[in-house]
């Protein structure tokens, strides 16, 4: 199971926190931490990963796989900026999103626009036309997070391979 965790390059001591506990959380369970490979919300969800033995994959902007953050165990350089938002969310069966600004406003666009399950920890919620829309599966803790968004990427994958037979 692929499961991207998106945020903010920079993040609070306490976000930190959460989203070291989310890698490590998805690592005891057999899951590889996907993000953008950089620091803050990214760095911290693969530092938590590493430290219970799990795998971390970055998804980099730039050209270099020396950007990546120390826990980055594979770094894909893209040299596509912000674009590269895109190939993150898609790389994963599901996402936990926390905290974070427009970068991460722009990858639960892109991974609801996919149909990908986004998980919410602290961070934007959706509306559309003054009406809130229950897209983003709220958590209430890592724990949390992290079990529904497996519980929701098994269930995207049952009901895609129901698609394709």
């Amino acid at each position: 199971m692929f499961i991207a965790v998106i945020g903010g390059s920079e993040c609070s001591p306490e976000v930190s926190q959460i989203a070291e506990a989310v890698g490590r959380e998805l690592a005891r369970r057999g899951a590889t931490v996907v993000s953008g490979g950089l620091g803050g919300v990214m760095e911290a969800a693969c530092r938590g990963a590493r430290a219970e033995g799990g795998h971390t994959i970055g998804i980099l902007p730039g050209s270099r796989r020396e950007e990546a953050n120390p826990y980055v165990e594979f770094a894909i350089p893209t040299g596509l900026s912000y674009a590269r938002n895109a190939i993150v969310v898609k790389a994963a069966q599901a996402v936990i999103a926390i905290d974070g600004s427009f970068g991460t406003l722009s990858e639960i666009g892109h991974a609801l626009a996919e149909g990908i399950p986004v998980v919410g920890l602290n961070t934007w919620y959706v509306s559309q036309e003054e009406q809130n829309c229950d897209s983003i599966i709220i958590a209430e803790s890592p724990l949390d997070a992290v079990e529904k968004a497996l519980a929701a990427a098994q269930e995207a994958e049952k009901t895609k391979r129901g698609q394709v037979q």
